[in-house]
């Protein structure tokens, strides 16, 4: 009897803060959950859950979703969206470039050959052959005057550990075997070239908000409080981004 007295006690204040089917249906006997000596509706466990799981998720931020014509006197929030991709597209060529482990006809491509006249794409100076998979010919007999430039921005490719051969205007291009040390030097300067777009884009997400706060007249600050959650909310996406490109590119290099 006692206990029967009880019980409705120790519900009671849940039961009144959340609407539950438990409570409209009061016929139904709720299972018991043995807590210490006393037993105890099941439902009081539930309920206590639910209310914990909403203090939880009270303290987690909401995502910010700004139409970019509602702030556009503000900031172009699609420029900075751009500008931040780029910082994303801008790394995806420096790991096409610089960490290719497979032998192709482009594999030097990519190559910059500096001279006294400029810089310029190693394929604009020279006839590129691949004979092997081991070995490439570079024909420079159209600009002989920028051999010796081509031969040094061939052996100082980060890639591919070239060691060139020069006879005549022929520049002979052994191939050597990717080794794991090789394997595992490109994974750093993947590390590196990631690290250096993060860079990158934390100097896009700090102008873009520094620009927002200089429009605080004429705005609420909750306005551009919002505007600052939603450059960082795009910058956190490129960030994931970023590391998602990287580890799919260390899969790749380590084999």
């Amino acid at each position: 009897m006692a206990l029967n007295l009880l019980r409705p006690l120790l519900c009671q204040s849940l039961v009144r803060q959340v609407r539950s089917p438990l409570a409209a249906s009061s016929r139904v006997r709720a299972p018991l959950l043995q807590l210490g000596t006393a037993r105890l509706p099941a439902a009081c466990s539930r309920l206590y859950a639910t209310k914990k799981a909403k203090a939880k998720a009270k303290g987690q931020s909401a995502k910010v979703n700004i139409k970019s014509a509602l702030v556009e006197d503000i900031i172009s929030l699609e420029e900075v969206k751009a500008d931040m991709t780029a910082v994303l597209d801008a790394l995806k060529d420096d790991f096409t470039r610089n960490l290719s482990i497979r032998t192709s006809p482009g594999a030097l491509d990519h190559i910059v050959v500096t001279t006294r006249d400029g810089k310029f794409p190693l394929n604009q100076l020279g006839q590129i052959t691949m004979k092997s998979p081991q070995f490439i010919m570079v024909n420079m007999s159209s600009f002989p005057e920028a051999i010796m430039a081509a031969s040094h921005a061939l052996r100082e490719s980060s890639s591919m550990n070239l060691n060139p051969e020069v006879e005549g205007t022929i520049i002979k291009v052994p191939v050597p075997k990717v080794t794991r040390e090789h394997r595992e030097n490109l994974t750093k300067l993947a590390k590196q070239l990631s690290n250096k777009a993060k860079d990158s884009l934390r100097k896009v997400r700090s102008g873009a908000v520094t620009q927002a706060k200089k429009a605080k007249e004429g705005h609420s600050e909750d306005t551009i409080r919002l505007v600052e959650k939603q450059i960082q909310q795009m910058s956190d996406g490129i960030a994931v981004d970023i590391d998602t490109l990287l580890a799919a590119k260390t899969k790749e290099l380590l084999g």
